[in-house]
């Protein structure tokens, strides 16, 4: 589920969702308002699906959580 196989694609790998969720994140964005864009994005099937790339970007220090904001880490 992490990384695309032949089974699952790029698009629904969270490596492939967290791809496209640092697209979106170019300012400090709420998690609603970041989830009400998020929701067109083709592999996202859910908000489990969502979160879960959420945390995976976070583990990897590609993104922060500060003040009820998320913004790319610097």
């Amino acid at each position: 589920m992490i990384l695309p196989t032949k089974h699952i694609d790029t698009e629904s790998s969270l490596i492939g969702i967290g791809a496209e969720l640092i697209k979106i994140i170019d300012r400090p964005k709420t998690v609603s308002t970041l989830w009400e864009q998020a929701k067109l994005i083709k592999g996202i099937k859910s908000y489990g699906t969502f979160t879960l790339a959420l945390d995976f970007l976070y583990m990897m220090g590609i993104i922060d959580f500060k003040d009820g904001f998320v913004k790319r880490s610097s």
